[in-house]
């Protein structure tokens, strides 16, 4: 597509190859390439979704709700 800026860029790593087919046989992928740019994206999806329960826990926390412990079970 003329006029469409890509950010890829021709790079030269040293990796476990077993590591990057353990990787390619769970994520199901059929190049390196593509097995190396899905474990990238997960990474940084898992990330993301680690900062939104954070950030949503930390709401919860600050809400005032008193939680109570009908079971007992809870420590004080």
């Amino acid at each position: 597509m003329p006029g469409v800026k890509t950010n890829i860029r021709h790079k030269h790593f040293r990796l476990d190859f077993r590591k990057i087919q353990r990787a390619q046989k769970l994520l199901g992928t059929r190049t390196e390439t593509e097995t190396i740019e899905r474990a990238l994206e997960q990474v940084i999806a898992e990330r993301e979704r680690d900062r939104r329960v954070r950030a949503a826990l930390e709401r919860f926390a600050s809400s005032g709700v008193r939680i109570l412990d009908v079971y007992g079970k809870l420590e004080a």
